[in-house]
């Protein structure tokens, strides 16, 4: 999975898709001494949200519960391990740093790396991985409202687009990349996505011959002279959304496998069940026979379900009004981990409707009582719980509270109703709100800021969703503001263009600062970490000084399995104990 996608939507799991940074597929890492443990047998996980695409890398589809999936039926160059390191996988292939001046890199799949249905991992993979990430194609103008972007990926593209087309490799698996600047990202840029031959001949073409051939011919895309490249259309219409579904598809070519498991059944809403891979060896062996998921929406459910065996690892949402259950998980012999993650919930307002006055957002800002809601949903163990006061920094960044002191969050420290007022000067906006109603903390968050709202005049409707509906309405929902979360490991800086940057793969609100945008493009190509900090305390400066929206809190990540299962090892980031499946075993 492309990890250069570093920030992943949080759809209501302890951890998630902000995937993105999603990393690679099951890698190279040995799995651990277990002594006479014998590999074989299965284990159930349950997780909150519901599977609603075989494709995380899009917009729409990169949610937490869909990039998890991901990551164990996808294999890749790479992935990210629970100390946040990049581990590469040389079973699948290499990576090569070609040149510094330009800066060339070139990727090589080894021979033998192939999908479930015996087709060979190559070029035309790689090919449609850059064309998918890089934005090459597109000639949109974001401001302007013209053009077309034809894949709609979640990640930041400014990166890939680089200096022209791939340079192909005579051993039909290799492509060479050359960026027309230095690109602080770089060794977590790129990998494989969706099978070009399947994307190919659903998307009307003959076979992945004519896509090669399509990818290489089809012009670059520009803004000053849109043209509608309809073949290549077609392609990236079908990438975007050919792989969303709740069940499982009767043609098995849309799921297959590059990873050591494989999608066997799917109960739409319910459950999704995965066996091994016989056929992988480009990468560890795992160590079960099969992996099940059960969609649980709420801690109780989740608590329940571990305690009655019906599952082995649970990994909810922690809540002060579900604090108690996990000491008494602990008590019946589970082992229970919480832990800060790399990510945050906030509300956002879209740039549009009643939100198109920058003074009707401010005074809804200043109605939202953050405290109360960090408080609600953090709860123990936590202590002196505060509000997140940057869109860029967590906590413990040592930039953080340098930052905080200037960026102008001190503005909504305090809900200022009467403030709020002032501003509307006697309107009274309706506000629709999105956000995931199966998910109690946003749930909740979303009572508070109605009721307080209230107070100033604005209506709040309740526009929230199910958990298997409300990621994809975020594009193309009806809505003034959503509530969210992010989740990304500390990997790189694309995660803030993603979100940010006009025209960005995650910026559904529309947000467009040209200062900021010139921030970002700086950053993409600034490997100095120092410089780095600078250039995203001036971005969280400007985006505080749009009234974008409030970060709310950093979410807390939660574990709890039997002892009946080992090899389960929790990261901060969107995977959570989801890096390692390989290494989960029975004991």
């Amino acid at each position: 999975m492309p990890l250069r996608r570093l920030i992943q939507l949080i759809t209501g799991a302890a951890a998630a898709a902000l995937v993105i940074s999603g990393c690679s597929g099951g890698g190279g890492a040995a799995p651990v001494a277990v002594g006479e443990t014998k590999r074989g047998g299965s284990a159930t996980v349950a997780e909150v949200n519901a599977f609603t695409s075989f494709n995380p890398f899009s917009a729409a589809g990169n949610t937490d519960i869909n990039t998890k999936i991901g990551h164990i039926t996808h294999s890749g160059f790479y992935y990210v391990d629970n100390t946040e390191q990049v581990i590469r996988n040389e079973k699948f292939g290499r990576i090569e740093k070609v040149s510094d001046r330009p800066l060339k890199v070139k990727y090589t799949v080894n021979e033998g790396v192939k999908w479930s249905d015996g087709e060979a991992i190559d070029t035309g993979d790689l090919l449609l991985a850059w064309a998918a990430g890089s934005g090459y194609f597109d000639d949109a103008d974001a401001r302007a409202g013209t053009g077309t972007k034809y894949f709609s990926a979640a990640s930041d593209t400014s990166g890939l687009a680089a200096t022209g087309l791939p340079e192909t490799g005579s051993d039909g698996r290799s492509i060479t990349l050359e960026y027309a600047a230095p690109y602080a990202d770089w060794e977590v840029a790129f990998d494989v996505g969706l099978p070009a031959h399947v994307v190919a001949t659903k998307s009307g073409l003959n076979d992945e011959d004519d896509l090669i051939e399509l990818i290489q011919d089809s012009p670059r895309g520009d803004a000053d002279e849109p043209a509608v490249n309809a073949p290549l259309k077609r392609v990236s219409d079908f990438w975007n959304s050919g792989f969303d579904t709740k069940t499982l598809p009767q043609d098995p070519a849309m799921y297959l496998s590059s990873g050591p498991y494989i999608v066997r059944d799917i109960v739409p809403d319910t459950s999704i069940r995965m066996v091994r891979n016989r056929d992988y060896v480009w990468g560890a062996e795992p160590y079960l026979d099969e992996v099940t998921v059960q969609f649980t929406g709420d801690v109780p459910a989740a608590a329940a379900a571990l305690s009655a065996g019906r599952a082995d690892i649970i990994a909810p949402q922690p809540s002060a009004a579900a604090e108690g259950l996990f000491e008494q998980l602990a008590t019946q012999g589970n082992t229970v981990e919480q832990y800060s993650q790399s990510g945050y919930d906030h509300l956002d307002l879209k740039f549009s409707g009643p939100f198109a006055d920058k003074a009707v957002r401010e005074a809804f800002l200043q109605t939202v009582p953050r405290q109360e809601i960090a408080e609600d949903a953090v709860g123990e163990p936590a202590t002196d719980v505060k509000p997140l006061d940057s869109h860029v920094f967590l906590p413990s960044h040592p930039k953080y509270a340098e930052t905080v002191k200037d960026n102008g969050s001190a503005k909504y420290a305090e809900v200022d109703i009467q403030g709020a007022r002032s501003q509307l000067r006697g309107a009274a906006p309706t506000i629709r709100v999105l956000y995931n109603r199966d998910n109690p903390n946003r749930a909740r968050a979303f009572s508070l800021i109605r009721d307080s709202a209230r107070l100033a005049g604005f209506t709040v409707e309740d526009a929230g969703l199910g958990n298997a509906d409300w990621a994809a309405a975020l594009s193309a929902g009806s809505y003034d503001a959503a509530i969210l979360g992010w989740v990304g490991p500390s990997v790189g800086v694309s995660r803030v263009p993603q979100i940010f940057k006009t025209g960005g793969g995650s910026n559904f609100n529309a947000f467009s600062d040209a200062e900021a945008d010139n921030a970002m493009e700086q950053l993409a190509g600034t490997p100095d970490l120092a410089k780095q900090d600078e250039l995203m305390a001036d971005i969280d400066k400007r985006v505080w000084e749009s009234a974008y929206g409030l970060p709310l809190y950093q979410t807390t990540g939660a574990v709890a399995f039997s002892p009946r299962v080992a090899g389960i090892k929790p990261s901060s980031g969107p995977l959570g104990v989801w890096w390692n499946v390989w290494e989960w075993r029975l004991k």
